[in-house]
Formats: C-alpha cells, sequence, structure tokens
C-alpha cells in the first residue's frame, strides 16, 4: 500500500477533529493504514536482496563490575563503513558500529554507561523503555556537547523558550539505568532536540537486553537461537553516503527537513541490523525473534512467505515492556516505529531446504521483502512455548487519579506538527502526575501517530468503541495511533519524580515540535 499522503487526508481529519472536539469517540483508526510520510530514493542501482548473510551487533562487555552496578564505556564517533556491497558509507555509531553495540543486564543491576562524544554535534542518550530517572534519562535539551566544545545555537522550534533547566556537559557524560524492571528489550538512541529523526538516521541505535529469572526460567529458545533484530530503512546517495533531507546538512544549526518530507522520511532499502535484505542460515528448530522497528517513519506488516504449514506464523510472548501473560499466534505483526515484538517462529515446521521469506505486507518493490531465513536438516530443540508466561496485574481505569485527552495533530500549515495545538517548549507541562498515581490518557491522531511515553509503560484500554487491538497486550510504552483514530491508555507513575517528555515516535514529527512535557512530583 503506498503512503497517506498528508493532502489526500484533509477531509478525514477534518472529519476527525469534528468529532474529537464534540467528544464522540472516534471509530478504530483506518484499517491497513500504512506509514505516514513520503519515500526518499537511492541514487545507485539497489544490491539484489537476500545476497548478503545478517550479523548481530557484538554484546558490549563492562570495563568493571562492583557494588555500583556494571560500568561501560561507549564512545559516539563517526567511521566508515560496508552496508551496500563494495560501497564505504560514513556513518555515526556507537563505538563506530550500527547498531551500536547490545548492552546485556540482569534486572536490578544498575548499568553506568559513559559516553564520550567525538562526533561534530551535541548528543543526547536516551534509554528507551527503561524506567530512568530524570537525570539519566536524555531530556532532549541535556546535550552532550562535542568534546571540541563547539556549542552550535540553533533557531528556536516555533514558539520554543530557552531551556533553563538544561543540563549540559562536555565531551562526555555518564548515565545510570537503575533496570528496577521486568526482562525486556529496550533500545537506547539518540534523543537530541530537533535532530533525533537525522542523527538515528546517521547510525545511533542498539539494542539494550534485560533478563531476570522469570524469563531465565523458561524453556524458550536462547543462545545462537536468540535474534535481536533491528530493522530499519535507509537511502543512499550515488557515492554510497546516507541519503536524508536535512535543511543543514550539517546537522549543526537548522532543524528539520526539506519540506515535501514533513510529514516522515521512508526509504527504499530495507537494514536488518544494518545489513540489506540479508540471509540467515537457521535450523529446523524454534527461535526467538527479538523484533524491533527502528525506522524513522515507516510501519512495518511482517508475514513468513510461505507461511508454515497450519498457519500462525508468528507465536508472540512478550511486548515493549516484557512478557505476556500467554502466548499468542498471529498470521502477521504489525510494528510501528519503535514498537517491540518479542515473538517464536518454529522453523522445524519447513522442510528443509526451504527458503523462508520475512516480507512486509506495508510495502512493496523494494520495501516488500525484509530478510530471508534459509532453513537446515533436523537438529534437536529442548524449547518450548508454555502456556504461562508471566502475571501481569490489569490496572482499573475506575480507580484512576485523573483523565487527560490530548489530540495529536498537524500544526495546519505544515509547519510543524502539535499536541493539543501547541509546539513543544521545555518550559511548558502538559501533565503533572503525582508519584505514585494512576492517570488514564485519552489520545486522539489525525495521522498514523506512534506515541511514547517515557519512564513509564502503560496499558492499552481501548480503540475507538472497542476494547485493545491485537498487537496491544502487555505492558508498551509505545502505541501504534491510527489516523482518525482515538485511544485510550492508563499508566502508573511510581517509579521517579522529575520532568520526561512524551511524544510522536515518527521522528521527523518529533522534531518538528509534536513532543510535551510531564512533570512527576
Amino acid at each position: 500500500m503506498s503512503p497517506l499522503s498528508r493532502r489526500g487526508f484533509i477531509g478525514l481529519v477534518a472529519g476527525a477533529g469534528a468529532a474529537a472536539g464534540v467528544g464522540v469517540p472516534l471509530l478504530s483508526g483506518i484499517a491497513g493504514a500504512a506509514s505516514t510520510g513520503v519515500a526518499l530514493t537511492s541514487q545507485l542501482p539497489l544490491p539484489r536482496p537476500f545476497t548478503v548473510p545478517l550479523t548481530l551487533p557484538p554484546v558490549l562487555r563492562p570495563t568493571r563490575s562492583d557494588a555500583d552496578g556494571d560500568h561501560y564505556e561507549i564512545t559516539q564517533r563517526a567511521a566508515s563503513v560496508e552496508i551496500l556491497p563494495g560501497l564505504r558509507t560514513t556513518i555515526w555509531g556507537y563505538n563506530g558500529i550500527f547498531p551500536g553495540p547490545t548492552i546485556e543486564s540482569t534486572s536490578g543491576r544498575p548499568a553506568i554507561v559513559h559516553h564520550t562524544n567525538q562526533l561534530p554535534v551535541p548528543v543526547v542518550v536516551h534509554l528507551h523503555g527503561g524506567h530512568t530517572p530524570e537525570d539519566s534519562d536524555g531530556y532532549p535539551t541535556d546535550f552532550i556537547l562535542p568534546g571540541n566544545g563547539f556549542n552550535p545555537v540553533m533557531p528556536d522550534m516555533p514558539g520554543m523558550a530557552p531551556d533553563p533547566l538544561a543540563k549540559i556537559t562536555t565531551g562526555e557524560r555518564t548515565y545510570t539505568f537503575p533496570l528496577a524492571q521486568r526482562a525486556t528489550a529496550l533500545w537506547y538512541h539518540d534523543h537530541r532536540m530537533a535532530f533525533t529523526g537525522a542523527s538515528v538516521w546517521r547510525g545511533l541505535a542498539g539494542f539494550h537486553l534485560i533478563r531476570d529469572a522469570e524469563e531465565n526460567a523458561l524453556p524458550l529458545p536462547r543462545g545462537a537461537r536468540e535474534l535481536p533484530l533491528l530493522i530499519a530503512d535507509r537511502a543512499f546517495n550515488a557515492d554510497g553516503s546516507l541519503r536524508y533531507p536535512s535543511k543543514d546538512p550539517s546537522l549543526l544549526m537548522l532543524p528539520g527537513v526539506e519540506q515535501q518530507y514533513t510529514g516522515g522520511v521512508l526509504a527504499d532499502v530495507i537494514l536488518v541490523n544494518g545489513r540489506p535484505w540479508p540471509v540467515a542460515n537457521v535450523d529446523r528448530a524454534r527461535y526467538r525473534l527479538r523484533l524491533l522497528n527502528a525506522s524513522n517513519a515507516r510501519r512495518y506488516q511482517l508475514t513468513l512467505d510461505p507461511p508454515p504449514p497450519g498457519g500462525n506464523a508468528f507465536t508472540q510472548i512478550g511486548s515493549d515492556g516484557g512478557l505476556l501473560t500467554a502466548p499468542v499466534p498471529h498470521e502477521a505483526i504489525e510494528m510501528a516505529p519503535a514498537e517491540r515484538f518479542d515473538v517464536i517462529v518454529d522453523f522445524g515446521r519447513y522442510p528443509p531446504g526451504t527458503e523462508v521469506v520475512l516480507a512486509n505486507g506495508f510495502g512493496s518493490g523494494s520495501t516488500g521483502v525484509v530478510m530471508k531465513f534459509l532453513v537446515g536438516s533436523a537438529t534437536g530443540d529442548p524449547s518450548r512455548i508454555p502456556d504461562t508466561l508471566s502475571t501481569i496485574t490489569p490496572l482499573d481505569p475506575a480507580h484512576a487519579d485523573v483523565t487527560r485527552d490530548f489530540h495529536f495533530a498537524d500544526a495546519g500549515d505544515q509547519s510543524g506538527w502539535y499536541i493539543n495545538g501547541q509546539p513543544y517548549s521545555p518550559t511548558n507541562i502538559a501533565a503533572a502526575p503525582k508519584l505514585g498515581s494512576t492517570e488514564v490518557w485519552r489520545l486522539v491522531a489525525d495521522f498514523a501517530h506512534p506515541i511514547h511515553l517515557h519512564l513509564v509503560h502503560f496499558q492499552v484500554l481501548s480503540r475507538g468503541l472497542k476494547g485493545p487491538g491485537e498487537y496491544d497486550r502487555g505492558w508498551k510504552d509505545v502505541i501504534d495511533l491510527r489516523p482518525a483514530e482515538e485511544a485510550t491508555i492508563i499508566a502508573r507513575f511510581d517509579d521517579h519524580p522529575g520532568r520526561f517528555v512524551f511524544h510522536c515516535h515518527n521522528l521527523e514529527h518529533e522534531d518538528m515540535a509534536m513532543m510535551g512535557n510531564f512533570r512527576v512530583s
């Protein structure tokens, strides 16, 4: 399906706005709606899919471990790497690689990560999905300036005031992540104000996996049969360099993208762990796929081609916030930017030699396929999928302390994307939850907006007039809010006090002001 255009959607948006304005619950969003954005085309012949092997990011080892936790060192720097066969591409990488190294932690044991900035621009590190104190959460104005001390002065976003609370360092910064949370797949990425999209596009993203005793006790696939898969689309210039439509290619002064890409930047090369349409050799056994949509704006509908005999291609065992209560079968997985899905695929149901394509039903041509699995010969498989995985206590909206309404919409003149008609400003507080309180948030969209809350995970109560959607189970930190949709979520703010943000994770929307603050006290 082709991406939704902003211009062609105006009538529907107007109807959605009118319904929301009088408090009428909206129907569920447009079925099968694909990505909001415009495709950026590579300027060179694309390689044939399924010609390069899948690789996994290296696991980063602590430099030391002590009573305070496990200590890590990461340097953010430019590097020349081979992404497209035979060409060199300059990336910005954590330790000079894309994706960055995977950090594996134990629940409740802090990870203390020291970042050194050798890039020519300020950076900010956010552990996405982490229950993290304010000073290490990666607030967008908490810059690590380049080591040379250069501090660019950027034009403000529309309506944005200076941030008197910004915590700025030069050259380096140490982030402390308590990780007092369930086992799950988190990811870390750049979160610099107004330049997140461009910085992540250049490579600043990586996995951070949390383990715990509950998960370790389950007979799930592990070791070589657990595959973290970071999926992202990118475009390339004729010389192999990354192509992105920044207004300021230096990413120093002028934020934003060229006008036609303000709805989101899509691209024509699908990368998995930084490799274009890779191929992986798998045994005839169950595999655990840790799926992460690290694209700026692209949504995916993942399927297996051919589907396995008997159907139920994927068995979902976890979501953004960890294990579900019980496994859920799916024929397809729909993923918005920043969502994670923890799924089991049983390649033992295929004959040896079968070529299984992980396809994308929301794409076409080069974006209609993601990677390929080559099924080997029969082998032993001690894993199984238990009927019960974990326990999740539902939050009761009848006991919520506050209900809030947030509308996510175009500014009206393509100058930005706003929440409740207001652009992001570090000095405006959109919500002030009390520490330990429970709140219900009603979210209304014009176009597709994957909404992410920092600090907390939430549960989805409803979409339109119905209950949670097919992919809304468990604890979430991103909700895939579809065009012209109203959804309701519930969260408990019981971790840390301070100022945090919530925003659209279409990174071009985020960079163009679709972000707000909440302060927990």
